[in-house]
């Protein structure tokens, strides 16, 4: 027997059981080669999975708070009519007093009427503070927004009124201060709609796409309604016309 030989099987005595330990301790973290594929596959999908569902949430959140601004603008407007409405309620009972002073009836009429009507635009816009809005829902987001548009147009109906009835409270410095904030309200408004629609357009967008839409339909992403003002809603009132009609 050559004296190599004989050196070769003291160093590997089983050769075949060396080939079986090559082929387990190359197959033993992913089953070989297509094995480690499968697995650096899945990790990739995964981190994508992960990140993508993250951003698609953090697109979500934007669109609310982008909703939440616009219905913060539609609360600070229901706030300032109520505000204009007191501030008429407290001309009106000045002015009963002097005019049931007087007897005069005509005036006293004029004075309850104004007052009345402002009092009712108070009481709509109180009721509409308390309206919940669903903005996934286009019908509701809509039948709100011309809720809102109607309450704002008795307010400018009613100020008319009030100003014939008490054409003083024109220079009342409170009453002014009100009527420019509500001007600047409607800029607001139609600011945060504005905004509100890009938010809501680049969420749909992203849900559409592939391959982000394998995951939105995976994990209940919805598109998000658009705000669709009617015809001239979104122009400020015209404050000076509103004080001089």
């Amino acid at each position: 027997m050559d004296l190599n030989t004989n050196n070769q099987n003291v160093n590997n005595p089983n050769p075949v059981n060396n080939l079986s330990a090559g082929k387990a301790a190359k197959g033993c973290f992913g089953l070989g080669t297509a094995g480690g594929i499968l697995v650096a596959l899945a990790a990739v999908i995964a981190i994508w999975a992960y990140t993508g569902y993250n951003g698609l949430v953090t697109q979500e959140e934007e669109v609310k708070t982008a909703w939440s601004q616009v219905e913060n603008q539609y609360q600070r407007r229901i706030d300032l009519i109520k505000n204009v409405a007191a501030s008429a309620k407290k001309y009106a009972n000045t002015e009963k007093e002097i005019q049931l002073g007087t007897a005069n009836a005509r005036a006293h009429n004029n004075t309850a009427s104004a007052d009345q009507q402002m009092q009712a635009v108070a009481a709509t816009a109180d009721s509409l503070s308390k309206v919940k809005v669903d903005p996934n829902d286009a019908k509701s987001l809509q039948s709100y927004a011309a809720a809102q548009d109607k309450m704002l147009e008795q307010a400018r109906l009613a100020i008319n009124v009030v100003h014939e009835a008490y054409p003083e409270l024109k220079s009342d410095k409170l009453f002014e201060n009100l009527q420019v904030q509500l001007e600047g309200t409607e800029n607001r408004v139609a600011t945060e709609r504005k905004k509100f629609n890009e938010t809501a357009k680049e969420y749909n967008i992203t849900i559409r796409r592939f391959p982000k839409n394998i995951l939105a339909n995976i994990f209940g992403f919805k598109e998000r309604a658009y705000f669709e003002a009617q015809e001239g809603a979104d122009k400020a009132p015209d404050v000076d016309s509103m004080l001089n009609d």
